[in-house]
This record gives structure tokens, sequence and C-alpha cells, in this order.
């Protein structure tokens, strides 16, 4: 490996949702996080369920992940097609009737759950009632918290510091 790349460190799940902005978010900062964990999932051989937008962060972390010859798989309401949906879809589209059954496919889908910064939405998917709470009510998936510039640290929109955690590249 002449190319200077670290190692991947072996990740322990196949597929992980991320919980992402169909904007690009108003600080270049929230774009650079979505290509770093975008890179991450693919250097770690990591796949992709996400909300199935072409645009802002969706899109962005969508594409990384398909470039980097990961499967990506987006779910989206029929609804918010034409909206979050520009020119080409990325990857794999499953369109479905509402936001439940969005989440509730997302959740069949993935080993884990990763809430990028962008609007409360992305926090909220994880925690409002849905199959998704009670799966994580049983213990058995795993959240991730992206804090980007200390979105989420000290008293923030989650105020736990036990369920703050950054990605460690």
């Amino acid at each position: 490996m002449g190319d200077g790349a670290a190692a991947a460190a072996p990740s322990r799940f196949g597929t992980i949702c991320v919980f992402c902005g169909s904007n690009a978010g108003r600080r270049k900062v929230f774009g650079d996080a979505a290509l770093d964990l975008g890179h991450e999932l693919v250097r770690r051989g990591i796949d992709l369920v996400y909300g199935g937008g072409s645009i802002g962060l969706m899109g962005l972390i969508a594409r990384t992940v398909l470039g980097g010859s990961r499967r990506v798989v987006g779910v989206i309401p029929r609804t918010l097609m034409p909206v979050e949906i520009s020119g080409e879809s990325v990857g794999e589209v499953i369109v479905v009737s509402d936001m439940h059954e969005r989440k509730a496919e997302m959740a069949r889908r993935s080993e884990a759950f990763v809430a990028l910064p962008g609007d409360m939405f992305n926090i909220t998917s994880l925690f409002l009632p849905s199959p998704i709470t009670l799966v994580i009510d049983n213990s058995s998936l795993t959240c991730l918290l992206i804090s980007v510039r200390g979105l989420w640290n000290n008293g923030g929109a989650v105020g736990d510091d036990n369920l703050v955690s950054t990605w460690n590249s």
C-alpha cells in the first residue's frame, strides 16, 4: 500500500444508516463531515442506507460511498421524490408510502445508525416513536451522533454527553 492510506480497522457493521439533510447546510463544515464519513465507510468496507435524496448532504455521502464501490440503498417516500431527487438517483432507490415506512425500511436494512448535523429532524429520527425506537429500546442497535464543531456537545440538542460521540479516523 504505497499510497499512504492507513489500513482500515475492521468493522463489525456491514451496513450503516445515515440520517442527514437534503440540503448542504449553512456551513461548509457540514458537507466536509458528510464527505469524511462517506470516505470512512468506504475505507472500512461498510455499505450505506440513507434517505434516498440526490441533493444536499444526502447526495454527497451517497455519491462518495457509491464512488468507493460500496452498495448504496436510498429509501424515500413517494411525495419527497420530486423535492429530494434532482437528476439521477444515487444507488438503489426504494420508494415507500410515508416517513414511518421509510424509517422502518431503513431499520430493517441497517445494523447501526449515524446522525449527522443538519437539521433537528436528523436527531429526532433516532428518537421519535417508530420501529427504530423500539429496536433501540431493546438495545440491539448502535447509534452514533457525529458532533461537528461541538453541535451536540455541552447541553446542545441532546444534552447527554453519554450519547455524544465523534467519528475518529
